[in-house]
Protein backbone atom coordinates (compact mmCIF):
# COMPACT_ATOMS: atom_id res chain seq x y z
CA UNK A 1 0.00 0.00 0.00
CA UNK A 2 1.48 3.32 -1.08
CA UNK A 3 1.02 6.50 0.92
CA UNK A 4 0.93 10.03 -0.41
CA UNK A 5 3.77 12.45 0.37
CA UNK A 6 1.43 14.34 2.73
CA UNK A 7 0.52 11.14 4.57
CA UNK A 8 4.22 10.30 4.85
CA UNK A 9 4.98 13.74 6.30
CA UNK A 10 2.19 13.22 8.82
CA UNK A 11 3.81 9.95 9.95
CA UNK A 12 7.11 11.77 10.54
CA UNK A 13 5.35 14.52 12.52
CA UNK A 14 3.60 11.88 14.66
CA UNK A 15 6.88 10.01 15.13
CA UNK A 16 8.68 13.13 16.38
CA UNK A 17 5.77 14.00 18.67
CA UNK A 18 5.85 10.47 20.11
CA UNK A 19 9.61 10.85 20.67
CA UNK A 20 9.20 14.25 22.32
CA UNK A 21 6.43 12.81 24.53
CA UNK A 22 8.57 9.73 25.37
CA UNK A 23 5.86 7.46 23.96
CA UNK A 24 7.82 4.67 22.28
CA UNK A 25 4.64 2.56 22.46
CA UNK A 26 3.28 4.75 19.64
CA UNK A 27 6.21 3.73 17.41
CA UNK A 28 4.48 0.39 16.74
CA UNK A 29 2.00 2.11 14.41
CA UNK A 30 4.58 4.42 12.81
CA UNK A 31 7.76 2.40 12.36
CA UNK A 32 8.40 -0.88 10.54
CA UNK A 33 9.48 -3.81 12.71
CA UNK A 34 12.70 -4.11 10.67
CA UNK A 35 13.50 -0.36 10.59
CA UNK A 36 17.11 0.62 9.90
CA UNK A 37 18.74 3.88 11.04
CA UNK A 38 22.00 5.19 9.58
CA UNK A 39 23.92 8.02 11.26
CA UNK A 40 27.60 8.83 10.74
CA UNK A 41 27.48 11.04 13.86
CA UNK A 42 26.77 7.95 16.01
CA UNK A 43 28.52 5.06 14.24
CA UNK A 44 28.42 2.78 17.30
CA UNK A 45 24.63 2.99 17.54
CA UNK A 46 23.11 0.07 15.63
CA UNK A 47 19.40 0.15 14.91
CA UNK A 48 18.10 -2.64 12.70
CA UNK A 49 14.71 -3.18 14.31
CA UNK A 50 11.95 -1.49 16.27
CA UNK A 51 13.09 -2.78 19.68
CA UNK A 52 16.60 -1.35 19.15
CA UNK A 53 14.99 1.97 18.23
CA UNK A 54 12.91 1.97 21.41
CA UNK A 55 16.02 1.22 23.47
CA UNK A 56 17.87 4.05 21.74
CA UNK A 57 15.06 6.43 22.70
CA UNK A 58 15.28 5.22 26.32
CA UNK A 59 19.03 5.84 26.35
CA UNK A 60 18.66 9.26 24.71
CA UNK A 61 16.08 10.18 27.37
CA UNK A 62 18.53 9.24 30.16
CA UNK A 63 21.09 11.67 28.73
CA UNK A 64 18.67 14.43 27.65
CA UNK A 65 15.43 13.95 29.63
CA UNK A 66 14.01 17.30 28.49
CA UNK A 67 14.96 17.01 24.82
CA UNK A 68 12.64 18.38 22.17
CA UNK A 69 12.90 17.94 18.41
CA UNK A 70 11.30 20.64 16.30
CA UNK A 71 10.82 20.52 12.54
CA UNK A 72 12.11 23.61 10.71
CA UNK A 73 11.58 22.39 7.13
CA UNK A 74 10.03 19.24 5.71
CA UNK A 75 9.62 18.08 2.13
CA UNK A 76 8.33 14.85 0.66
CA UNK A 77 8.41 13.14 -2.70
CA UNK A 78 7.36 9.60 -3.44
CA UNK A 79 8.33 7.39 -0.50
CA UNK A 80 10.93 9.86 0.88
CA UNK A 81 10.55 12.55 3.52
CA UNK A 82 13.39 14.98 4.21
CA UNK A 83 13.60 17.27 7.19
CA UNK A 84 15.74 19.94 8.76
CA UNK A 85 15.06 20.19 12.48
CA UNK A 86 16.43 21.28 15.82
CA UNK A 87 17.16 19.20 18.89
CA UNK A 88 17.37 20.94 22.24
CA UNK A 89 18.10 19.33 25.58
CA UNK A 90 20.00 19.50 28.86
CA UNK A 91 22.72 16.91 29.44
CA UNK A 92 21.72 15.10 32.65
CA UNK A 93 23.43 11.78 31.91
CA UNK A 94 26.83 10.71 30.58
CA UNK A 95 27.61 10.59 26.88
CA UNK A 96 29.99 7.65 26.76
CA UNK A 97 32.90 8.66 29.03
CA UNK A 98 31.78 12.30 29.18
CA UNK A 99 30.06 13.20 32.46
CA UNK A 100 26.80 15.15 32.64
CA UNK A 101 27.34 18.92 32.66
CA UNK A 102 23.82 20.19 33.26
CA UNK A 103 24.30 22.45 30.24
CA UNK A 104 21.76 22.80 27.46
CA UNK A 105 22.62 22.27 23.81
CA UNK A 106 20.54 23.27 20.82
CA UNK A 107 21.63 22.01 17.45
CA UNK A 108 20.33 21.42 13.96
CA UNK A 109 20.11 18.05 12.28
CA UNK A 110 18.93 16.67 8.99
CA UNK A 111 17.24 13.42 8.11
CA UNK A 112 15.84 11.55 5.15
CA UNK A 113 13.21 8.92 5.87
CA UNK A 114 12.15 6.14 3.50
CA UNK A 115 8.57 5.05 3.98
CA UNK A 116 7.07 1.65 3.23
CA UNK A 117 3.40 0.74 3.71
CA UNK A 118 2.79 3.93 5.68
CA UNK A 119 5.62 3.35 8.17
CA UNK A 120 9.21 4.48 8.58
CA UNK A 121 11.34 1.72 7.07
CA UNK A 122 14.75 3.39 7.00
CA UNK A 123 16.32 6.73 7.69
CA UNK A 124 19.59 8.59 7.52
CA UNK A 125 20.48 11.51 9.73
CA UNK A 126 23.45 13.65 10.60
CA UNK A 127 24.52 16.57 12.79
CA UNK A 128 27.67 18.35 13.99
CA UNK A 129 29.03 16.50 17.04
CA UNK A 130 31.75 19.10 17.65
CA UNK A 131 29.21 21.91 18.01
CA UNK A 132 27.20 19.82 20.48
CA UNK A 133 30.25 18.92 22.58
CA UNK A 134 31.27 22.61 22.67
CA UNK A 135 27.78 23.67 23.79
CA UNK A 136 27.85 21.05 26.54
CA UNK A 137 31.27 22.21 27.80
CA UNK A 138 33.18 19.11 26.71
CA UNK A 139 35.32 21.06 24.21
CA UNK A 140 36.74 24.57 24.38
CA UNK A 141 34.84 27.29 22.57
CA UNK A 142 35.90 27.42 18.93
Amino acid sequence: MSSSPEQNKDVIRRFLKAWNDRRSDLFDALVAADVVRHCPATPAVVIHNLEQLKEFMRQDTLVFPDSVQTVVHMAAEGDLVALWATYEGTQRGPIGPLPPTGLKAKFEFSGIFRMHNGRIAEWRMTWDNMAILRALGHLPAG
